[in-house]
């Protein structure tokens, strides 16, 4: 796994930038959950929406360690 990434010159956790960028990806696909009608029949939304986080989180993380140790590696 790639420990740290370089981001203009700062080193910043590998899991943190999968982090943000699964939250933004949340939130883009909350707006069209949103306009599905079984949405509002859900009992807790925002448990939907933090086991979409995680599993996004999870499914950056392991194509990350997949394809770029391959990239780097070589």
């Amino acid at each position: 796994m790639i420990e740290e990434i370089n981001v203009l010159g700062v080193y910043m956790p590998a899991a943190l930038a999968w982090g943000v960028l699964a939250a933004v990806l949340v939130y883009i696909v909350r707006g069209l959950l949103q306009r599905l009608p079984g949405y509002r029949l859900l009992w807790h939304p925002s448990l939907l929406e933090l086991a979409l986080f995680i599993l996004l989180w999870w499914g950056l993380s392991a194509l990350a360690d997949s394809f770029l140790y391959r990239w780097v590696a070589s």
